[in-house]
């Protein structure tokens, strides 16, 4: 495939493909997204996003590979993920209570709440992610691979299911459209994937807590896994 559709394609169904699989972000995405509205988890979609952004420029400046050179500083940042994972569950429990319609509330009021907590999910969101080992070892390895002249087994690359797709999609790297398709990929999950939950939350009253709880869950789960990773980094 060299022509610029496959290419583009390609990088979408990439970009997409990664995004999708369940994880603190999304964890945080689907928790904005139920208990505050489809901006306030459109924003923190964004605020993960843009923590790839800088990391594509880091990798293509090389200054990724720092990281990986130094384990405790990678530890340290493995370490400190974990702890705002944990601090983010326990807002997610907490929200599981508060998420739970309310008879009425004034209209302004709202709004204000809805743009405050938007802001609020994009920090959330950005700052997990640059302290989200799995994002940096993606662009240690496979991001640096984006840049470089050479072929990419797109659907391989796939979470959980890479092994049985392996071969189906195979594209030339170090094409533009490549990587503007692979970031327009995550803007088409970030945009889709709270208006998926929004729309399922107005037609049932528990799903926002339910979404609430189980967010709070894997954060908490993947907290416990980074500092237990940061604990062996350490020692």
């Amino acid at each position: 495939m060299t022509s610029l559709a496959p290419s583009l394609f390609a990088g979408v169904v990439f970009g997409l493909a990664l995004a999708a699989p369940p994880g603190p972000m999304n964890a945080i995405i689907a928790e904005e997204s139920v208990v505050r509205g489809w901006v306030a988890g459109f924003k923190a979609g964004l605020g993960a996003m843009t923590a790839d952004a800088i990391f594509f420029v880091l990798a293509a400046l090389g200054v990724v590979a720092f990281v990986e050179r130094f384990p405790t500083v990678r530890a340290v940042m493995v370490g400190t993920g974990g702890i705002l994972m944990l601090y983010f569950a326990y807002g997610a429990a907490r929200d599981v209570r508060s998420s739970f319609q309310p008879g009425s509330r004034d209209g302004r009021e709202a709004e204000t709440a809805a743009e405050s907590s938007g802001s609020t999910g994009f920090r959330k969101a950005f700052v997990l992610a640059l302290t989200n080992p799995y994002q940096i070892l993606f662009w240690l390895t496979i991001g640096v691979g984006l840049l470089k002249p050479g072929t990419l087994d797109v659907l391989a690359e796939t979470p959980y299911v890479g092994g049985e797709l392996a071969g189906t999609l195979v594209v030339e790297t170090g094409s533009p459209a490549l990587v503007v398709g692979f970031f327009g990929g995550i803007f088409l999950w970030v945009t889709g994937f709270p208006a998926a939950l929004v729309g399922a939350e107005r037609r049932v009253d528990a799903f926002a807590p339910v979404v609430a709880g189980v967010s709070a869950v894997v954060l908490a789960g993947f907290g416990v896994l980074f500092l237990s990773q940061a604990a062996g980094g350490l020692l």
